[in-house]
């Protein structure tokens, strides 16, 4: 019975445009003011919006979407969640952000399908090998969980992967994060979205921000599309677009952009129940709840704003795909898509101040931002609201680049995952 009622029920509200189910979040009008703006709807701007509700008591906020939810990079990412980088400002970050994903889906009542399958991360050489024994070290200091993992374990754990000695990329050995996984991304930004919304937070879709409001070094507003909206507190994060933003308001960042592609396959059978990433070989697959391959690359050499990439880079990730595991070859790709990624210098994210009082920005992200949506949201929640970085995103200001304190996480974040 419940079951014929549920199908009647689907063909009724198919037939009427879906029109009468209830909305996950509601399309309010803007207000004249608001404590608070934070302006990107992606999986960061929603997460801010939903602690600075939640954590730091700010109910009059809104967040402003020059597009719809989840349209830019969260929607165009290959979902890798992981905490095992090597410098203690970063992996502390990022572990955070792993606390928060642990317990996100019961935190804001949304299944985010966070899968905590693993990450492995191979060595091809001794040199790769000596960064591995470094960084899993480093992580155990930071009560991070990392482990050395030889070839022939990877053998038995992966079947599919290539360990042959006679590979054009011979496989000597990986770490490997056990609460490491992947997450649904578009699931994240709607969880995200209802539970800001719960809260009381406007998130306004179609309002994009041409400029910002600054009387005697203080911001006072935002100018949009839809009209003025006032506000002492605005916290911009808009990902591959943030030196654009920043510009309208007479800051310069250490930002370039550049786009990042992916691709998946067609549905297969379970294969993979893991995640293989190759920094040497600019290449990481995991397989999606659908069955499809989910494969990404490098970010492309070219800057640009155009959500695709090149085929050099598609040929090339390919080809180390094939390497890893020869008996994709014969796999039809479905689709593939790109984002746009803003890599700083240091290859760390800019979560600050800025010179602009009541001006503050999250960007500088590069090809790592999925990993850390919740712990990113979580402490610029806090900046926002205290005017003050918490301890875990001090060393991110922007001042680092003047001062010259720099973290240097290439190593371990220089391919996209």
């Amino acid at each position: 019975m419940v079951q014929r009622y549920s199908a009647f029920s689907l063909v009724k509200n198919a037939l009427s445009g879906n029109q009468k189910w209830q909305r996950a979040w509601r399309d309010p009008e803007p207000k004249p003011q608001y404590d608070a703006i934070v302006v990107g709807g992606g999986g960061h701007g929603l997460a801010t919006a939903y602690y600075l509700a939640k954590e730091q008591g700010l109910k009059n906020v809104a967040v402003l979407e020059k597009g719809w939810i989840g349209g830019g990079n969260t929607g165009r990412n290959t979902t890798i969640v992981r905490s095992n980088y090597l410098w203690t400002e970063s992996s502390l970050l990022y572990e955070k952000a792993m606390q928060l994903w642990e317990g996100l889906s019961a935190d804001i009542n949304y299944n985010v399908m966070f899968s905590q399958r693993g990450v492995y991360n191979l060595g091809h050489s001794l040199q790769d090998m000596r960064d591995i024994e470094r960084r899993v070290a480093a992580n155990r200091l930071n009560g991070i969980d990392a482990e050395m993992v030889s070839a022939k374990t990877l053998t038995q754990a992966i079947p599919g992967l290539n360990t042959s000695s006679s590979a054009r990329y011979p496989i000597l050995g990986a770490s490997y994060q056990p609460r490491a996984g992947v997450a649904r991304h578009d699931a994240v930004a709607w969880g995200f979205a209802r539970a800001a919304d719960a809260l009381g937070v406007d998130i306004i879709q179609q309002c994009e921000v041409t400029g910002f409001d600054i009387k005697a070094g203080q911001v006072t507003g935002v100018q949009t599309t839809r009209g003025p909206i006032a506000s002492s507190r605005i916290g911009v994060v808009t990902a591959g677009h943030a030196s654009v933003m920043a510009e309208k308001a007479g800051i310069r960042l250490p930002l370039e952009s550049h786009p990042l592609q992916a691709f998946v396959s067609e549905p297969l059978k379970p294969v993979l129940d893991t995640v293989v990433m190759s920094n040497a070989v600019h290449g990481y697959i995991s397989q999606s709840d659908k069955g499809e391959l989910v494969i990404g690359a490098g970010i492309d050499g070219y800057l640009g704003y155009g959500q695709r990439g090149s085929f050099s880079t598609i040929e090339h990730a390919v080809q180390a795909i094939v390497e890893l595991f020869p008996q994709f070859s014969r796999v039809r790709m479905l689709r593939m898509w790109g984002g746009i990624v803003d890599v700083s210098p240091d290859a760390c994210p800019i979560i600050s101040e800025t010179p602009v009082k009541g001006l503050y920005f999250n960007c500088g992200w590069g090809t790592g931002g999925f990993k850390a949506t919740p712990g990113s949201g979580w402490v610029f929640a806090h900046t926002m609201a205290h005017d003050k970085a918490h301890g875990l995103n001090e060393a991110f200001s922007l001042g680092r680049f003047e001062s010259g304190a720099l973290i240097d996480e290439h190593g371990a974040a220089a391919v996209a995952h």
